[in-house]
């Protein structure tokens, strides 16, 4: 478990060194709640919660999502294709270290991009809410972030490197445009938004915030998606184990 967590530390280092990860998974979701937060009427609603709310957890859901899936599925895949993989199984660590500490590093990178996001909610968007609202937000993003670390995995281990970015970029897209996370949905789009994990992960922290309850359909679509990316990530490493 030692070797696990040295991994996983390895990679939270070489992943904050990247600017692209600081850009686009930090630096976008920041910029686009600063700018359009508070270009709304302060009476406008999403969702029957104030747009600076909406916004708020839309943003931290993206980050979020895009530290999770985007980089990590091109990586696996160039290196996978190296041969970094390989050579890792011929040290003394356990087979499931690699993905293991890709899912790591992935949850513990979405930190940054959720907290700064919810503190500008708070003192940027004059969001105000209790306390324990603002935990079941913050967990239930984060917790998204493994339902897409699992997909990265998949991906990575199955598309070689060429063709992983066009591949992750289109499923990345649909994700949060189905998700609700570009612009809030209706008619038959949110009919098939419903069924995405995006939207459940929206939808559990924005009838926290308008009901003051947790929504558990919300959570069990939650734990739907997380099974099925879990398990096309361990057949897409079991499918892979005698060529990589």
């Amino acid at each position: 478990m030692n070797g696990t967590l040295a991994l996983a530390k390895a990679e939270i280092a070489r992943i904050r060194r990247n600017r692209r990860y600081l850009i686009f998974t930090v630096g976008l979701p920041v910029a686009l709640y600063l700018i359009f937060a508070k270009q709304v009427k302060s009476s406008a609603t999403v969702y029957g919660i104030p747009f600076a709310a909406e916004y708020m957890v839309a943003m931290a859901t993206f980050g979020a999502v895009s530290s999770a899936f985007q980089g990590n599925a091109i990586r696996i895949a160039q290196e996978r294709k190296d041969g970094w993989i390989r050579q890792l199984r011929l040290t003394s660590l356990p087979s499931y270290a690699y993905v293991v500490a890709k899912i790591l590093a992935s949850m513990v990178i979405s930190i940054p991009s959720i907290a700064i996001v919810l503190l500008l909610g708070r003192f940027y968007g004059n969001v105000s809410l209790p306390t324990w609202e603002w935990l079941v937000i913050a967990i239930a993003i984060w917790f998204g972030t493994l339902i897409f670390a699992a997909l990265a995995v998949a991906i990575g281990y199955r598309i070689d490197p060429n063709s992983a970015q066009p591949v992750s970029m289109l499923v990345f897209m649909l994700f949060t445009i189905l998700g609700g996370i570009w612009f809030p949905l209706s008619g038959g789009l949110q009919t098939i938004g419903k069924l995405t994990p995006t939207y459940a992960v929206v939808h559990i922290t924005t009838t926290v915030i308008q009901n003051g309850t947790v929504v558990w359909s919300y959570v069990g679509g939650v734990l739907i998606w997380l099974a099925i990316f879990a398990g096309l990530a361990t057949m897409a490493v079991r499918a892979t184990a005698e060529t990589v």
